[in-house]
């Protein structure tokens, strides 16, 4: 919609209301939610969508889910965001691909009244331009996982990190956890950090490129997701580095792909990320539409799974 008009005009005539479409914010006696998508690539982000739209049906007649796919592109989410707005939805669900940009439309629905949610990508302090965060914590993650690397490798490791989507908060944050957790480990070393965009192809292929550099140097790869790191695995298989033995491989999300790759003993270790985040999701605007305070930060519990709890808990995982 706004890309015909421009954004600057889409703003202005947004916040005059010329662009306010009667009705939507009710269909059929249900209240419309709109829900962002940053991507429906990947299990975790497949795993996410499904777990939001079970939370609006579980709520019967309520809510009905508008649910958008920016398919890894700013700008498609940004217009995507804003067309929801004119909509009038009742609230904002929001996935952000990255933050740079939102800024304004997420102004744009404070002015009409329209709260926004943020749901796995931290942006600046809640409160102004959106109502809550709900996630993880992306530094705890990043340093449980460089914890359980350094006892794993006795505080001697030569590290490739394989980065995400960058400028997100979740690569700049699990990168500084990861840091945190091998500060005192003077053995720990960070041969690179090279993004792989939470790929599992862009992970192979840029892992590829790494075992060539570094060679046997390297013994430790930290992914910042375990698509990236099931990529290292083919990458390292292909390159006759046997993943488990000659190289120790740690990644975050917790999805049953990786489960199934720790029990075959190819990867060490992985700290969930639970992407079932529809629950949490919709209590929040439910309290909040019941005039109840809704905290700035609704942080998930993670857990880490290794070789001593992969076989419990794969049933549970997505």
């Amino acid at each position: 919609m706004s890309t015909c008009w421009g954004r600057r005009k889409f703003l202005q005539r947004l916040a005059a209301g010329a662009l306010l479409l009667p009705g939507c914010r009710q269909s059929g006696g249900r209240l419309v939610v709109g829900f962002s998508q940053m991507d429906t690539g990947g299990a975790w982000r497949v795993a996410e969508t499904r777990s939001m739209r079970e939370a609006a049906a579980a709520r019967g007649d309520r809510f009905r889910l508008l649910v958008t796919d920016a398919q890894d592109q700013t700008a498609k989410q940004l217009a995507d965001v804003e067309d929801m707005i004119a909509r009038r939805v009742t609230a904002l669900f929001v996935a952000p691909r990255e933050y740079e940009g939102l800024e304004t439309v997420f102004a744009a629905a404070r002015r009409v009244g329209i709260p926004v949610f943020l749901l796995d990508r931290e942006a600046r302090e809640p409160g102004t331009d959106y109502l809550t965060f709900i996630g993880s914590d992306f530094v705890a993650q990043g340093r449980q996982v460089a914890q359980w690397l350094v006892r794993h490798t006795g505080g001697q490791a030569a590290v490739v990190e394989l980065t995400g989507t960058p400028g997100s908060s979740v690569a700049r944050d699990r990168a500084a956890g990861f840091r945190e957790g091998i500060a005192a480990a003077p053995g720990m070393r960070i041969l690179a950090a090279q993004t792989a965009s939470f790929s599992r192809a862009a992970g192979q292929r840029v892992m590829s490129n790494l075992v060539q550099a570094f060679g046997p140097r390297l013994t430790a790869v930290y992914a910042h997701n375990d698509e990236m790191a099931l990529g290292a695995v083919q990458a390292l298989r292909a390159a006759a580095r046997r993943p488990g033995r000659d190289v120790t491989v740690v990644s975050v999300d917790g999805q049953r792909a990786a489960l199934e790759a720790i029990l075959r003993g190819e990867l060490g270790a992985t700290v969930e990320s639970d992407p079932r985040l529809g629950p949490p999701a919709f209590a929040a605007l439910e309290d909040h539409l019941s005039g109840k305070p809704v905290p700035p930060r609704l942080l998930l519990t993670d857990r880490l799974f290794d070789a001593s709890n992969a076989a419990r808990f794969i049933g549970q995982a997505y």
